[in-house]
């Protein structure tokens, strides 16, 4: 029998995550069970034309803080046969992925597309004024996700949560690569390590444990315990690091100024900023996926169903007609 390492033998077993509702600054994307997507918003830059994808097994939107002078976005979509697609703002090069292949995994930042090949390297479009798509050299990542400003790493089961500036990777061996601007590692024993941006304290990790999931906002960064409890760091201004009453909780999702938690009997919690109703989802139940833009929150139901509240200027929010949108694979 042919020998195959370990690191082989756990790439070919991988369950590599897929999203299937995404939430932009301005639009929101959702993944049909038949491999067609769906998407409403903010359509300036044509991010929302996926009426013509099929075979779609992933999505990601690009996300953004709040702010007069942002908002353009793209969306991308990850093929049954590991090719991309991609529509939308692509002033920086952010939706040239027609040649890529071999793609298990995709992120959208703000202008920036990353995928993962299935031999856990890396590969990054876009802009790069600050290295952060300086990833060829990257190997045994098994997960990314582009977040807003500053970058926290990871769940135990390998994802990765990324900045506007840069991009971060879990590698097998329990390290974590980075662009220029701060890196961010969670370890195999729970703990997490992060160096960077650290003006509001957002990267004042290194006392955390057990920690099984973590996730970025503008200036905050929440982690996930393996008890179903949270802790957060950094900007509390609007009171979105406010999570430390929270019990049972199995998903986090985080906006700019606001913190989603997905509990498991299938309600949700919310903390922080309120002006768009973005946390009134306390009646909310039988959820099994959330997702958070800039200033909006999604909730995917079992049914395949989906619910959204928050900013709904372009129309994000139109999801009531929705239905057979995929349920996660994990």
């Amino acid at each position: 029998m042919d020998y195959i390492s370990p690191k082989e033998a756990v790439l070919k077993v991988k369950r590599w995550p897929k999203d299937t509702i995404a939430a932009g600054r301005r639009h929101t994307v959702g993944l049909k069970s038949d491999g067609t997507v769906m998407a409403v918003g903010d359509t300036k830059y044509d991010q929302c034309d996926v009426s013509g994808w099929r075979d779609i097994v992933a999505v990601a939107a690009g996300n953004v803080h709040m702010a007069t002078n942002t908002g353009n976005a793209h969306t991308i979509g990850l093929k049954s046969d590991s090719t991309v697609a991609a529509v939308g703002w692509d002033k920086h090069g952010q939706c040239d992925v027609n040649d890529w292949r071999d793609i298990v995994a995709v992120a959208a930042g703000w202008r920036r597309t990353i995928g993962i090949k299935s031999d856990g390297t890396v590969v990054a479009v876009g802009r790069n004024n600050e290295g952060e798509c300086n990833v060829s050299n990257w190997h045994d990542i098994v997960a990314v996700t582009a977040g807003d400003w500053h970058t926290i790493g990871l769940k135990f089961d390998g994802t990765v949560t990324a900045g506007d500036w840069h991009t971060i990777g879990l590698k097998f061996d329990g390290t974590v690569t980075a662009g220029d601007w701060h890196t961010i590692g969670l370890k195999f024993d729970g703990t997490v390590t992060a160096v960077g941006n650290n003006r509001y304290r957002q990267c004042n990790v290194s006392d955390w444990r057990g920690i099984v999931e973590v996730a970025a906002g503008y200036l905050h960064t929440v982690g996930l315990k393996s008890d179903g409890t949270a802790v957060a760091v950094g900007q509390n201004k609007v009171g979105q690091c406010d999570v430390s009453g929270w019990r049972g909780i199995v998903a986090i999702a985080v906006g700019s100024n606001h913190t989603i938690g997905l509990k498991s009997d299938g309600t949700v919690a919310a903390v922080g900023w309120n002006e768009y109703g973005q946390c009134n989802v306390s009646d909310w139940c039988d959820i099994v996926a959330i997702a958070a833009g800039c200033a909006h929150t999604v909730g995917l139901k079992s049914d395949g169903t989906v619910m959204a509240v928050g900013d709904n200027e372009y129309g994000q929010c139109d999801v009531s007609r929705w239905h057979g949108i995929q349920l996660p694979n994990n």
